[in-house]
């Protein structure tokens, strides 16, 4: 095949060129306009853009809560051909079996997954999490062609200290000429030296410029994220100059199949980046060749001879209007019929009941989990209730209760705390994606709501719930680990749609953030600064756990913030 006419981007110079692409067995074979070869079909591209298959340098696929075959479906509709996932959602509920799923069901889709291993799984020793995994349980899963190396390393802790396991396995991914990705949330400048220092190269954390420019000096590839909730590519796009645009690069990291569906993937990262001044050429060089410098992925990114031919057909370069995607050669339909994999290696486990989630506050004060709309870092607020043998909701000040239950070994443990910024009125959410460890994890204005829901995805297998309180008003169940549906991406979509739709009756207000992947990440200890998990509030700046009520001075709102 050759393709003719279009302005084809050169990455290595940053530019669009006019010339033509001759492909053969998949792959390019040449970028020059004229070449003594003749061509069995011929594409006329006069008036379109071209660009390299796009790559997400770093997502965790489950936050689509799709099954990876039907995730393909859905970005490569949106240009992106390579995506690069740490799997360690799955991980947590299931270990290598959840791995091993992953990467089976997504052989069904042309998209290329590369896996990163999870590194840390749990992501803290004390965290109430479905499997344990050791450098001894990754090194068989490197036979696997579909492994790349060793994914984001969360722990700083185990890092700073030298731990004998966390070292093994980054020396293991470099051993096999892999590499490993750092996780750098809240680190300074001594302490990115400390992960640069362990091997550790890369970052999808940064919140701002500095924090960018931070990463950078340490000689760390920062991946610029744009989420569903982590929506961080307009406050760190600043960073980004002709100079050091090589040690940049896009990722998602957690995004629903709905967003994925309406916003896009990395086309949209593109997007945001065109709209704030960076130049096309540029902005497109990021999501594609700079992704696989980072990952060391040599056969693709470029639209030169010996590439894979992942290319991107482009209507409209600034607008980011996918005309057609091409995937080793062939253009991308929709015409593959795949349906996911089974899974059974796990089921929801708990025995909650209604004097679990009691919670007296004598004091007057209390600290409570504040909600950074899209954002997943949280502010530590200290607030004024009134004393009570058990409270459950303040709704004037927007204060309700939150529960983390443990479900992968039926503990029985149940975490309490207080959380303010999900503005619901009546009722209760309740979902079992909850990370790392994905317990189960509900807020509500009630007790009776909150079991209502919890109650619900139990018998779901899996899954979330909004309710009233009186009854459940809308469910996506999850059945493959609590975490990805067995539906079709078309069906998923819209049953994220009518959790938020019923979400919206329960708050008497429109969605200004994503309720339930916000809610999700509340459980999380290695993000600053007050999360909750099923052993209780765990402060982030004194990495320890800390009461409830507080006899400290008690502050407004606004002084809190």
């Amino acid at each position: 095949m050759v393709i003719t006419g279009a302005q084809v981007l050169n990455v290595e110079t940053r530019e669009f060129e006019a010339t033509s692409l001759w492909i053969d067995h998949g792959r390019i074979i040449s970028n020059l306009q004229d070449e003594p070869y003749e061509a069995l079909e011929h594409v006329d591209a006069r008036g379109k853009w071209i660009v390299p298959g796009m790559i997400d340098a770093h997502v965790h696929m489950e936050s689509a809560m799709v099954a990876p075959s039907e995730l393909g479906k859905v970005l490569l509709q949106h240009g992106v051909t390579t995506i690069v996932t740490d799997p360690h959602e799955l991980a947590n509920v299931a270990g290598t079996a959840g791995i091993e799923y992953l990467i089976a069901d997504a052989r069904q889709t042309p998209l290329d997954v590369c896996f990163m291993l999870p590194s840390s799984v749990p992501c803290v020793p004390f965290d109430d999490n479905g499997a344990t995994l050791h450098a001894a349980d990754l090194r068989p899963l490197y036979q696997e062609p579909e492994v790349r190396g060793l994914a984001e390393v969360m722990d700083y802790g185990a890092v700073a200290r030298g731990d004998e396991d966390t070292m093994a396995k980054i020396h293991d991914a470099y051993a096999r000429g892999y590499h490993a990705d750092g996780h750098a949330a809240g680190l300074d400048a001594h302490q990115l030296n400390v992960m640069r220092n362990a091997g550790l190269d890369t970052d999808h954390e940064c919140m701002t410029v500095e924090e960018a420019r931070d990463r950078v000096k340490a000689g760390m590839t920062v991946f610029l994220r744009e989420g569903t909730v982590e929506r961080d590519v307009l406050a760190t796009i600043g960073a980004v100059t002709e100079a050091n645009a090589g040690r940049f690069a896009f990722c998602t990291d957690d995004k629903t199949i709905s967003d994925l569906m309406t916003e896009g993937s990395i086309d949209y990262n593109v997007r945001l980046a065109i709209q704030s001044g960076m130049r096309p050429a540029l902005a497109y060089t990021l999501a594609s060749y700079n992704g696989t410098v980072a990952h060391r992925l040599t056969d693709r990114g470029r639209l030169s001879a010996g590439q894979l031919a992942d290319l991107v057909v482009l209507d409209d370069v600034t607008a980011v209007k996918v005309a057609k995607t091409m995937k080793n050669g062939q253009w991308v339909t929709e015409t593959t019929a795949t349906q996911p994999l089974t899974f059974t290696a796990t089921h929801v486990q708990q025995h909650a009941q209604l004097a679990d989630f009691k919670l007296p506050l004598t004091t007057g004060a209390a600290n409570v989990i504040g909600v950074q709309p899209n954002h997943i870092e949280t502010d530590h607020l200290t607030m004024t209730v009134a004393p009570t043998e058990n409270f459950e909701a303040d709704i004037d000040q927007d204060i309700l209760k939150m529960v983390v239950v443990e479900r992968h070994h039926n503990t029985g443990k149940v975490g309490v705390g207080l959380v303010h910024g999900f503005g619901l009125k009546h009722g209760a959410i309740a979902g079992t994606v909850a990370h790392d460890a994905h317990n189960i994890v509900a807020v509500g204005t009630s007790d009776e709501a909150i079991m209502r829901v919890i109650t619900q995805i139990t018998q779901d297998n899996g899954g979330i719930a909004v309710g009233d309180e009186h009854q459940v008003l809308a469910t996506m169940p999850l059945a493959i680990g609590g975490l990805l549906s067995t539906s079709t991406y078309q069906v998923a979509a819209a049953q994220l749609d009518g959790l938020k739709q019923a979400y919206e009756v329960i708050s008497e207000q429109p969605l200004s953030f994503d309720p339930f992947i916000t809610l999700s990440f509340l459980t999380l200890p290695v993000i600053p600064t007050l999360k909750l998990t099923a052993r209780g509030l765990f402060d982030y700046d004194s990495f320890d756990f800390i009461p409830v009520a507080t006899a400290a001075t008690t502050e407004s709102l606004a002084a809190s913030r």
